[in-house]
């Protein structure tokens, strides 16, 4: 049996609010809502990889770490610091395992991972 991640998803407690986040501090672009008529979940696009979804859920925050890779994390860096809102986890850095990454949070906690190896 072959397994592969298809979809992650944070939940938000203000959808509307949290795709504005996405799309202006990360630069993220919205392919899908649902239900269509009155959404509560929508979904970003992305060149390869899983899925990355937010769903407006007040009673379950996600308060989950989700990681990315960047093609030039040191760019996205720079691109994005002065934007975060939020919290800045963990500035950018070298790891010991030999990739270099940041971490921010996004509105309702959720920790962002930006890396590359």
């Amino acid at each position: 049996m072959n397994i592969y991640l298809e979809q992650v998803r944070a939940n938000v407690s203000n959808l509307q609010k949290s795709i504005q986040w996405y799309e202006e501090t990360l630069g993220l672009k919205v392919t899908g809502y649902w239900p269509h008529e009155n959404p509560n979940y929508a979904h970003f696009e992305f060149d390869k990889g899983a899925t990355f979804s937010i769903m407006e859920h007040d009673e379950f925050p996600s308060r989950g770490r989700f990681n990315f890779k960047v093609e030039n994390v040191d760019a996205f860096w720079e691109e994005i610091k002065d934007k975060v809102e939020v919290e800045v986890v963990e500035e950018l850095f070298n790891t010991p395992y030999g990739s270099r990454k940041f971490t921010i949070k996004d509105l309702d906690g959720n920790e962002l991972g930006f890396g590359q190896e």
